[in-house]
């Protein structure tokens, strides 16, 4: 195997949600490191089956409503 070609793969701490935390490796930062998840599977429509409200970062999804306001989408 190549020397240098390959990226540094380490043990960094995950942070749920939830604030439950485990460790993994990764490639991610550094040795070290914490991944503090905005969304994940716990909290996340696409496995809780959709229950949760849309989380509106920096306006975004406001922005796209009030941008396509006018528009039918096929809903009646």
């Amino acid at each position: 195997m190549k020397t240098d070609t390959h990226p540094d793969y380490h043990f960094i701490k995950v942070v749920m949600t939830d604030g439950t935390e485990y460790v993994t490796r990764s490639t991610y930062g550094k040795e070290g490191d914490v991944l503090n998840l905005d969304i994940d599977p716990r909290t996340h429509p696409a496995w809780t089956g959709g229950s949760q409200q849309l989380v509106d970062r920096g306006g975004r999804v406001s922005r796209f409503n009030s941008r396509f306001a006018g528009f039918n989408f096929g809903k009646k």
